[in-house]
């Protein structure tokens, strides 16, 4: 399986990786985006099997990549990794087709009960 991490922050990719492979996952394939624009290239190039986007993000936030994935017909997993999760976040990402918001701090059990029914 191949997960497509988003975030601007080169250091917060590191952590959700790193959590990724405490929660057990560490045995899938890594791939990064510096933003939203990045994702969507990389959705196309790449073909993952999960998302994982920051909401904030320069030249391309989260939410305009989620949307942008969905109206091209891509219906790649898609959940935001994030710091912070308001409930008008969270019903905004799941109108626009995001199976969740983590939002920080995390732990691994976070990642291990929102990633379980999607890595498996």
């Amino acid at each position: 399986m191949k997960i497509l991490i988003a975030d601007d922050s080169r250091v917060m990719r590191q952590i959700v990786i790193r959590t990724l492979r405490q929660a057990g996952y560490d045995s899938h394939e890594v791939v990064e985006a510096e933003n939203g624009r990045d994702a969507l290239d990389k959705v196309a190039s790449e073909r993952p099997d999960l998302v994982l986007s920051d909401w904030n993000m320069p030249e391309m936030t989260g939410i305009e990549c989620l949307r942008a994935l969905r109206a091209s017909g891509s219906e790649v997993p898609f959940g935001f990794v994030t710091s912070e999760g308001s409930d008008d976040m969270r019903s905004t990402a799941s109108a626009a087709g995001a199976l969740f918001l983590i939002a920080k701090p995390f732990t691994p059990e976070t990642f291990e009960s929102h990633l379980g029914s999607v890595i498996g």
